[in-house]
């Protein structure tokens, strides 16, 4: 069985939680473990495979990012599907970018940066049939998720984990052996519960412009002549001002757990799963945080518009919460936000908003859609409501809503509110 260092990294996030151990400093018991072994590629081999290829179906879910007229849905972990969404009535599935260790991307002017494993990768655009590699800033995520191993090593970079066995240990030292993460190092992989593994499997994880537009769960963003990533902990800044050269320029600490990033003028708001950031990053390569909004510990993505922000709490995954909500906050004053009003969901995943219309994309009960233009009765001002679909996150611009959810591509026409229309589909087809 393989699975990417990502969802991996969930899923040992998970663990913890799952395995419900209470050791003393010494104890003689007996337990299942399944052990994973990390699996390294070479950095010859990744860029190697670095390609445009023929359009192919979409397969798994991923972000989303729309610029000119055209879609871009990461295939997490494989590169980027290039959709012609000039008629959203009609998308084309035209090409897809083959990139190794891929899930997040951004795009100003004619450059896209995508990562790809530890480093970053700036292609030309200009011509979407002949897509080329222009610069690449090699090691640029040095906190990629690996759970303590080397990213880079003498034996390479290391790409996934692979299941080999299931192990038996007799612990006699528990507090000597357990991570933080729930596992532990065992010979040259990691091992955790057999009782814990099997449910955290499915955690996986106007007019032409400069900058395109991520979706709420983006990790990537621009704001002016800077990209924003996030890497572990860090917020990583990279100077594009030559757009096609970029240039790492520092690393900006800010917390373990951040997840999203959404831009706003001059602002940046960072998800995570214990609050909400506001950094200020007018000074592009000096933010400053000019306050933090603690919630419960939730998954926590964030849009916001005027004078509040949107987040949505939800539970499962690596967030160990019980929450499923939305949360209104006042961000009258950058440097005290404060709750207006909480509302309660299913299972709340990304969200969008576009002047006043509210987009959540509820999970398991579908895309919500709300005239928001009083936050305070938003439950009561819903306008439309499709439940049959798995909702993960959704870009509304332009009057046109595109969604991407776990059977595919969904997008709707608002421009009359009093009757939101489904205009096209685009299925994702996984593998047997």
């Amino acid at each position: 069985m393989k699975m990417n260092l990502r969802s991996f990294g969930y899923l040992l996030l998970m663990a913890l939680a799952g395995a419900g151990i209470s050791c003393s400093d010494k104890c003689e018991e007996t337990y299942e473990y399944v052990y994973y072994e990390p699996v390294y590629s070479t950095s010859a081999e990744i860029k190697a495979a670095v390609k445009q290829e023929e359009a192919k179906p979409l397969s798994q879910i991923g972000r989303i990012y729309f610029k000119d007229g055209f879609l871009f849905i990461n295939e997490a972990g494989e590169g980027i599907h290039i959709i012609d969404n000039r008629n959203p009535a009609a998308p084309q599935n035209i090409s897809f970018l083959a990139i190794p260790g891929n899930y997040d991307l951004a795009i100003r002017g004619n450059t896209l940066y995508a990562d790809s494993y530890v480093d970053l990768i700036a292609f030309d655009i200009t011509n979407l049939n002949a897509i080329k590699e222009v610069d690449r800033i090699e090691s640029l995520f040095n906190n990629y998720q690996t759970l303590g191993m080397m990213v880079a090593s003498a034996r390479g970079i290391l790409t996934r984990w692979e299941q080999k066995e299931s192990v038996t240990v007799q612990q006699t030292d528990c507090a000597a052996r357990y991570q933080p993460w729930g596992g532990f190092y065992y010979s040259e992989g990691v091992a955790f519960l057999n009782s814990s593994a099997s449910g955290a499997k499915a955690a996986i994880a106007p007019t032409p412009s400069a900058t395109g537009i991520g979706g709420s769960m983006a990790r990537f963003t621009i704001v002016g002549d800077h990209l924003y990533g996030l890497d572990g902990a860090n917020v990583d800044i990279v100077d594009i001002t030559t757009q096609a050269a970029p240039e790492a320029v520092k690393e900006f600490a800010l917390a373990w757990d951040i997840e999203t990033l959404f831009p706003y003028h001059d602002k940046l708001f960072v998800g995570s799963q214990s609050g909400m950031y506001i950094l200020d990053v007018s000074t592009p390569d000096q933010p400053v945080q000019l306050s933090r909004y603690a919630h419960i510990r939730s998954c926590d993505p964030v849009v916001v518009e005027g004078d509040y922000a949107y987040v949505t709490l939800r539970s499962g995954n690596a967030c160990q919460g019980f929450t499923n909500q939305l949360e209104v906050i006042n961000i009258t004053n950058l440097k005290s936000p404060s709750l207006v009003k909480t509302y309660l969901m299913t299972n709340p995943h990304g969200l969008g908003i576009d002047n006043g219309t509210l987009f959540i994309c509820d999970g398991s009960a579908g895309l919500k859609v709300y005239n928001a233009t009083d936050v305070n009765t938003i439950d009561q001002n819903q306008l439309a409501h499709y439940g049959s679909i798995q909702a993960f996150d959704i870009i509304p611009y332009q009057h046109i809503a595109m969604m991407i959810g776990e059977d595919g591509l969904f997008q709707y026409d608002y421009s009359d509110l009093d009757n939101i229309k489904l205009i096209s589909t685009l299925s994702i087809t996984r593998p047997e």
